[in-house]
């Protein structure tokens, strides 16, 4: 197994202004990661895109810490010109990719329904055509740049299991799959494993989150905690230290096969530093226990 390591892991280094964005590959090699990935780029105001993104590219290069994944948002639920607009954004979006050197890209299909959609009573699967049609309209493209493409459990509306699975075999594509997160099912109330047990042969790409969990049933802990769609409260954790059933998750993967690599994202209260690793740690000490 290798080790990446996702931008927003350091989130509270960038944010306070202890780290640039540029200085992340060189901090993830310091940690002992394999790979980074990128969770959106943050291009300095008056730079021009792509050429920000060769010099992010450079700085992995010269770290010896390539990049593996660019992560970005995107929705496809519209429809008519707003939604021939946004395939080509996001197909730019593919363009900023290879130039990272990332052989995968993993975007978002959509942020909920729209005010229209819920007027009409609209639901997942009325819209699922149009996220189809985007997702699949971006991956042809990509393919012709070397870069995959993925759709994460991730969003609340589109992240349970059932869903994800009906989106990536409605597009139907083999240069489209999915990102699995072991600690966002969560955020649908639902059991990760039983969820990656339905997803593991779709699976492009691994991200090890871990929650603390507290039931709905009970007061809303003060501070650091969201609540999930039924109302239970999320905090995040450090890799191993949460209630995501992260050893279970590693093992059904093992069973079928998957030869990926495993990204650390860490989004608790801890300081970024100890939170990043501790959970590369953890992460690697699971990974053996799961067998690879």
């Amino acid at each position: 197994m290798k080790y990446a390591v996702s931008s927003y892991s350091y989130s509270q280094l960038t944010g306070s202004g202890d780290y640039a964005e540029l200085q992340l590959p060189a901090l993830a090699k310091e940690m002992g990661f394999d790979f980074i990935e990128f969770a959106e780029i943050h291009t300095p105001e008056g730079r021009d895109k792509a050429a920000y993104a060769a010099e992010l590219r450079e700085a992995c290069e010269k770290a010896g810490v390539p990049a593996v994944c660019y992560s970005i948002g995107a929705n496809f639920s519209k429809t008519g010109d707003e939604q021939k607009q946004e395939i080509e954004r996001v197909r730019g979006e593919v363009d900023i990719a290879a130039i990272l050197g990332c052989k995968l890209m993993r975007h978002d299909v959509t942020y909920g329904l729209s005010e229209e959609d819920k007027a009409r009573h609209l639901g997942f699967d009325q819209i699922l055509p149009r996220l189809i049609e985007g997702c699949r309209a971006v991956t042809e493209y990509a393919e012709t740049k070397g870069v995959r493409t993925m759709t994460e459990n991730h969003g609340f509306f589109c992240q349970e299991s059932l869903r994800v699975e009906k989106l990536v075999t409605g597009v139907a594509h083999p240069n489209y799959g999915l990102l699995l997160d072991a600690g966002n099912f969560l955020c649908a109330d639902e059991d990760p494993a039983l969820a990656f047990a339905r997803l593991a042969p779709y699976a492009f790409h691994l991200h090890t989150k871990d929650f603390h969990i507290k039931s709905g049933n009970g007061a809303a802990p003060q501070g650091g905690f969201f609540t999930s769609r039924a109302g239970n409260y999320l905090r995040g954790a450090i890799i191993g230290h949460g209630d995501a059933p992260v050893l279970q998750c590693l093992r059904i993967l093992r069973a079928a096969g998957y030869d990926g690599c495993a990204t650390v994202e860490f989004e608790g209260m801890e300081a970024a530093k100890t939170g990043v690793r501790l959970g590369l740690e953890n992460l690697k000490y699971l990974s053996a226990l799961a067998g690879f």
